[in-house]
């Protein structure tokens, strides 16, 4: 039987624009592992590593104009957005870069032996190595920042693993484009095309995760399909880590003192934040906690306005809009559910955005509300209308993990002058990867201190996708005990000729 055909499609249109490829055989995934796990000692060399990755952004950057013209036609995303968004992954490929120069990932403790301990301590030396070959599973909403190039493949990279992504149907022109470019990138310092292999189709993803010679995999999609990817890493003879991103609700808690004050501010900046790229942000607010009575409604009306003046758009793909349409559906159809700016079909390809309220004791009871509580992908969130602290807490108490939480408080509060801020604060940390005071959680930076993971279905690990720790997703430790100075890797040796960032001896050098 033929191999089934991989098309670019226009989402604007329904149209197919080209066909790109064909879905990948089992055997065409084995070739694309094996070749991937040949192509590890090239990048042994920290230095030719740092030096690869900012070759990639190089080289990304160079073909700017073609891959945001190609992106645009295969998301719909928009030539400014995405230009950002490419700007931000050779930004990111450029950190790591940096990190893997610095060293410190790789932590490197020296213990010489110490006979006056109990129990005497021997001669240990520790650090991290690379665990070998990721597949990575590209996300539909980034082309850029979580998919060929994005964050997983760079940290892999960075952490020396080379890898194998599963294209996301979605984008698979670009797809291979970004893979050519990466490619070139490692050609230039002598790395293999086989440090970045590329299939299509879904059950190339499924034997990608079963294959023997892969160590880890990062996903960034949906539940369902991050579930069933995470049951069989588990289930393998062999079980590897999987660090998957698969849904998040990001609740948001307005207290009455904060609606009081600035309500006409907050309305403003969630219908902004829910808005966003036409809502197909895994961060965006699906769930906002706002006081009954006269504040909370100034707010739903300032919401109502914004929401009102935003345009209709394109959702990734039909599929898509055709879930929002019927996930909206569903939910403004449950009891005591009201709809003042109604979500769903904007035309034959576009969706309107829009919100639902419901007094917050429905979400509190369970049932059929329970609806309220999943993640509905597209321009639209839930205003959860509350009577006092004790429903705020009964929601949150039902709520899964999360990639944020954000509490929107007065300037009183904010400034620690109420105890009620502090025990908010409290309450939605253990729910979230990041707690936003005052802002939106749109946007994740690329910084050092960034958590972009959560408790689960946020998350299956306790790991971040964003930021310079992603790298130890990819990495394990040894420890040496007792190895003669000649044998040591490099990096363990007293001397440290490579003038790594260590723990020696029990003090920190650097």
């Amino acid at each position: 039987m033929a191999a089934a055909p991989v098309w670019s499609v226009d989402p604007r249109t329904g149209k197919q624009r080209e066909q790109v490829a064909v879905e990948a055989t089992a055997q065409e995934v084995d070739a694309a592992v094996r070749a991937a796990h040949a192509a590890r000692d090239a990048l042994a060399d920290r230095t030719v590593r740092a030096a690869f990755l900012r070759s990639a952004a190089d080289e990304l950057k160079a073909a700017e104009s073609t891959l945001v013209e190609v992106a645009d036609a295969e998301t719909a995303l928009g030539p400014v957005r995405l230009t950002g968004e490419l700007a931000r992954t050779c930004y990111q490929l450029r950190a790591f870069a940096d990190i893997v120069d610095e060293g410190e990932y790789l932590g490197v403790v020296v213990n010489h032996p110490d006979d006056t301990a109990t129990p005497p301590i021997p001669d240990l030396r520790r650090y991290k190595v690379p665990l070998g070959v990721v597949a990575v599973y590209s996300a539909s909403n980034f082309p850029f920042a979580f998919s060929v190039p994005g964050g997983d493949t760079a940290s892999a990279l960075a952490a020396g693993c080379p890898v194998v992504v599963k294209a996301h149907p979605d984008h698979p022109a670009l797809s291979e484009l970004v893979a050519k470019v990466l490619r070139r990138a490692a050609a230039r310092h002598g790395i293999p095309d086989g440090v970045l292999g590329l299939v299509h189709g879904f059950e190339a993803g499924v034997e990608l995760i079963k294959h023997p010679l892969v160590a880890a995999a990062g996903f960034t999609g949906s539940v369902r399909g991050g579930r069933a990817l995470f049951d069989a890493a588990a289930a393998r003879p062999v079980p590897i880590p999987f660090h998957g991103e698969l849904g998040s609700l990001n609740p948001v808690v307005v207290t009455e003192a904060a609606a009081s004050e600035r309500a006409e501010a907050i309305g403003a900046g969630l219908a902004g934040s829910m808005t966003l790229g036409v809502g197909q942000f895994c961060v965006k607010p699906g769930l906002v906690l706002v006081p009954a009575g006269d504040a909370g409604d100034g707010l739903v009306k300032s919401l109502t306005d914004a929401v009102s003046a935003t345009d209709a758009g394109v959702l990734l793909d039909h599929r898509m809009r055709d879930n929002f349409v019927a996930g909206v559906a569903e939910r403004a159809a449950l009891p005591d559910v009201d709809s003042p700016v109604t979500p769903g079909a904007g035309g034959e390809h576009t969706v309107s955005p829009g919100f639902l309220t419901v007094p917050a004791a429905r979400l509190a009871d369970g049932g059929e509300h329970d609806l309220l509580l999943e993640e509905c992908f597209g321009p639209v969130t839930v205003v959860a209308r509350y009577a006092d602290e004790g429903e705020v807490r009964g929601v949150l108490s039902r709520l899964p993990g999360n990639l944020t939480a954000t509490v929107q408080l007065s300037a009183e509060e904010a400034a620690g002058e109420s105890a009620g801020a502090a025990a908010l604060l409290a309450e939605v940390t253990p729910l979230a990867g990041r707690v936003l005071v005052n802002g939106w959680p749109t946007g994740v930076a690329v910084a050092a201190a960034q958590q972009h993971g959560g408790p689960y279905p946020a998350t299956t690990s306790t790991s971040t996708s964003v930021g310079g720790t992603a790298i130890e997703r990819w990495l394990r430790p040894v420890a040496y005990q007792g190895v003669p100075e000649a044998l040591l890797p490099v990096e363990l040796r007293d001397d440290n000729p490579l003038g790594l960032p260590r723990r020696f001896n029990g003090v920190l050098e650097r």
